[in-house]
């Protein structure tokens, strides 16, 4: 086995369950009281602590500044919340779901997962992307002894096809791995339609017609205009991309669960439509719309669970 590199970023008020479990990634999964997942080539093992968070890889490093900019544990939260309205719903969100922060994604494998995601429960993005990383990933050095031979069924794997490996051995695939494959293989990874759209936005990255990097000089609107133009990707997947992978806190993404939530909490007498909806969250929320959702979002699985 290889030696392990390890360090404790301190940090307070970060909720590491409650983050890595809100729906933003979908390869982080929990054994014991750690998180097994991969940011970049690297297997990683987050277990909190009463000082911070203690990260654990089999890779040597020099700079940790990856794992930091990953998790975001240098922004000023209560700066954030303070942003937030003071209204009874998001006050009860903030209670629930206190220490929740939004993540930094690699921006190419935030775009392929929600593309993965529509139309789709938490649990099948997991098996989709698994299986997808499996197939498709480069192979990772990792401890041997992280997962036990029970996690594949704990973590939402079960009856999926995916070996005893698991995906979390394999880095997530490039775009120019993906735009090499064919539908058909992708679908032999139960994504379905799915399956075009990801292979026309990989191949799109590949031969060069689509940047990512070039959205980070760009507005939030432009921004998610050119994400838009991409098959496959609606208003929804693209406010996800620009919030969890490029830090736009004013993306405000409305899935079925932020419809309810600002329905039930919000617009409780009357049905307010997507247009309305999308007009209250922009003037309602402030500066970090986009972290009120999430902390909503979360808080309305969590209620119902």
């Amino acid at each position: 086995m290889s030696s392990f590199t390890e360090i404790i970023l301190p940090v307070r008020d970060y909720d590491l369950a409650a983050t890595l479990d809100s729906g933003q990634v979908f390869r982080w999964r929990q054994a014991g009281n750690s998180w097994h997942g991969v940011i970049g080539g690297k297997f990683v093992r987050l277990t909190q602590t009463e000082n911070g968070i203690q990260a654990t890889t089999t890779a040597p490093v020099e700079n940790w500044g990856w794992l930091r900019e990953f998790l975001q544990t240098e922004i000023d939260l209560a700066a954030v919340l303070k942003t937030f309205p003071d209204d009874e719903p998001m006050r009860n969100a903030v209670a629930r779901c206190h220490g929740l922060r939004l993540l930094r994604q690699d921006p190419w494998e935030c775009l392929a997962s929600f593309i993965l995601s529509s139309t789709k429960q938490i649990v099948q993005i997991r098996q989709i992307v698994a299986l997808l990383c499996e197939r498709f990933g480069e192979p990772l050095t990792r401890p041997s002894a992280t997962l036990s031979p029970s996690d594949g069924e704990r973590n939402g794997v079960r009856g999926a096809s995916v070996s005893k490996k698991t995906h979390l051995s394999f880095s997530f695939p490039s775009a120019q791995r993906i735009a090499a494959a064919t539908e058909s293989e992708l679908r032999d990874c139960k994504m379905g339609f799915r399956a075009p759209n990801l292979l026309a936005a990989a191949r799109q990255l590949d031969c060069g017609k689509f940047d990512l990097e070039k959205l980070r000089s760009l507005a939030c609107a432009e921004a998610r205009h050119e994400l838009m133009t991409l098959r496959g990707v609606g208003g929804k997947i693209a406010d996800c991309v620009l919030l969890f992978a490029y830090g736009f806190d004013s993306a405000f993404p409305v899935d079925v669960w932020i419809e309810r939530a600002l329905q039930e909490l919000y617009f409780p007498r009357r049905r307010a439509d997507e247009k309305r909806l999308r007009k209250f969250a922009a003037t309602h929320f402030g500066p970090h719309a986009g972290y009120a959702q999430q902390y909503l979002f979360h808080y309305m699985r969590t209620k119902l669970k």
